[in-house]
């Protein structure tokens, strides 16, 4: 079976380096990049399954990326990171399409849990979308 990818947003550093580090060991096919505008760009260039997306960032903020990310890619699914214990934000998140949040600091094993199962959704979606055409 092939690597599911995972394109991690994060603006802070360490923890973005941290959790490629993680998700690489356990298999994940996995880029980082800082920023919404470099997520949406990366996009633009390569396939990915998940988005893992933090909501809080300089400039562009995680609802913006995404509700971008699912105007120009719905199949792609994406999992909100917030290190601020906000509801509102989680909801407009999952309002706008996100197919779940974590509270940072995440156990590692519920993110993956998490894109494991953001990335089954995914394929069935596309299966159904074959099977009608």
């Amino acid at each position: 079976m092939e690597a599911i990818k995972l394109l991690m947003v994060d603006d802070e550093v360490d923890f973005l380096d941290t959790l490629l580090r993680r998700l690489k060991k356990r298999g994940f096919s996995v880029k980082g990049v800082k920023d919404g505008q470099e997520a949406l760009s990366t996009l633009k260039c390569e396939p990915y399954d998940v988005v893992i997306l933090d909501v809080k960032m300089p400039g562009m903020d995680g609802i913006e990326v995404l509700r971008r990310i699912k105007e120009d890619f719905p199949d792609v699914e994406v999992i909100m990171l917030t290190g601020h214990a906000n509801v509102e934000v989680a909801i407009r998140g999952i309002e706008l399409g996100a197919f779940d949040y974590l509270m940072k600091p995440m156990d590692i094993d519920e993110l993956v849990f998490k894109v494991e199962d953001a990335y089954k959704k995914k394929l069935l979606r596309e299966r159904k979308r074959r099977s009608k055409e």
